[in-house]
């Protein structure tokens, strides 16, 4: 499976090698798990790391020869490293050199490779793994693990063995025409490949939650399309910005997906006029949801993702959750449930989406609500509030003036206020 990236698939010639030299080295994760389909997610995987190359600034390849990709080209590796480092599905992401399969070259390549990781260290303990793929090498895994061991430890000053808790750990990986030769390791993000489990929508606001529950709803293999609603036109487009700038943040991890923004404030009035008092929240949440599925139908969404953990605010409660599940004809899926707010920060700190939700913006959540939440919305009540309305008619109204953008495409311009709002100065 050779291909030359550059947006498009290009097969190498039959018999045709990529050059020697430095690579990357990704390795499966949960994909390895999927038996028969397996190259359906192989193939995902592949095409997501495409789209996360684009614009790197040189040609690339890929290769997967077996439960591996292997990536090169005229770019650095450390390029290479940070944009396979945002793709879903990886296990390890481990720079390497590509070498040929022969005793001497390999010993030639790891004395090299060690010699770089260990500079600038003194009493070095290290240890040698290897794989062999190729039955046909003249040497068992174990057989060569121990002469690298004996040809490598005399040739470095300092440098002593140690197999239980190695300062670095040289792999060594053998397949039928080349050899990989590694001493980093970076973790990569595991998971499902992006688009491999369907379609979402996410409904996105500005806080640390919900961004979290889009990157997990990732990692299992949903491609997600995010929806924000914003308090317009009572509330100034500092919220949509936020919105934009997540959104553009979580579209590193994925193909780029769109950004709806709808504009509620008028809705959130009605909803008060009607006399929603302490439903006011879960009334909206509902409305929300409805919006959201019907929008869904557009994006080719089969389900919702929201940043709810239960019990964190008093509308995510158990019965104002089961309320606003009652209201969507989509599954609802909640990442984040079972997740305490701490866990959740450190996790947006880890995404780089943390210093974007702590920006002060206007919610349209605290637009319109009550001093006091009720914590056990009964969908009679709801209901008779939603009976003032026709509901119908107010969806369709909201989502007659949805925005559209594209966070993260280079043709995309800022986004623009709504109409009635004031832009901060």
């Amino acid at each position: 499976m050779d291909h030359l990236t550059d947006g498009a698939r290009l097969p190498s010639p039959r018999g045709a090698t990529e050059p020697y030299g430095p690579c990357v080295l990704l390795k499966h994760g949960e994909v390895v798990l999927k038996g028969r389909n397996r190259q359906r997610f192989v193939q995902r995987l592949e095409d997501n790391l495409r789209v996360a190359l684009r614009g790197i600034g040189g040609s690339t390849w890929i290769r997967t020869p077996h439960t591996i990709t292997v990536l090169g080209g005229q770019v650095p590796v450390a390029d290479l490293v940070a944009r396979a480092r945002t793709v879903v599905g990886f296990s390890s992401v481990e720079p390497a050199l590509r070498v040929p399969s022969t005793l001497e070259s390999v010993e030639a390549n790891a004395l090299a490779v060690l010699r770089e990781a260990c500079a600038g260290r003194t009493g070095t303990g290290f240890a040698v793994r290897v794989r062999r793929r190729d039955k046909g090498f003249a040497l068992t895994s174990t057989q060569l693990e121990r002469h690298l061991g004996a040809f490598l430890q005399p040739r470095i000053d300092g440098l002593r063995v140690d197999l239980t808790a190695p300062d670095v750990t040289l792999t060594v990986e053998i397949e039928h025409r080349e050899t990989y030769v590694s001493a980093e390791r970076h973790p990569g993000l595991t998971g499902l490949p992006v688009g491999s489990s369907g379609r979402a929508l996410v409904l996105l606001s500005g806080g640390y939650d919900s961004p979290v529950a889009a990157h997990r709803a990732m990692r299992r293999g949903l491609a997600c399309d995010f929806v924000h609603f914003s308090g317009a036109p009572y509330t100034n487009p500092s919220s949509v910005y936020k919105a934009y700038a997540l959104a553009r943040e979580l579209n590193r991890y994925q193909p780029p997906g769109e950004l709806h923004v709808v504009s509620l404030g008028k809705a959130q009035k009605q909803l008060a006029v009607a006399g929603a008092g302490r439903l006011q929240v879960v009334a909206q949440r509902r409305l929300m949801v409805r919006t959201a599925c019907a929008l869904a139908g557009a994006t080719g969404a089969q389900a919702l993702v929201t940043g709810d953990s239960l019990g964190q605010v008093a509308s995510q409660t158990l019965a104002n959750l089961a309320a606003v599940d009652q209201a969507a004809t989509l599954p609802v899926l909640r990442p984040l449930i079972g997740w305490e707010k701490q866990e959740i920060i450190d996790q947006a700190r880890a995404l780089g989406t943390a210093e974007i939700s702590v920006l002060p913006d206007e919610d349209c959540c605290s637009l319109l609500a009550p001093p006091q939440v009720s914590t056990g919305a009964r969908l009679g009540q709801l209901r008779a509030v939603e009976k003032r309305l026709d509901l119908d008619e107010v969806v369709e109204a909201l989502l007659a003036n949805v925005q559209v953008m594209r966070p993260g495409q280079e043709d995309e311009p800022a986004p623009v206020a709504d109409a009635g709002c004031s832009v901060p100065s």
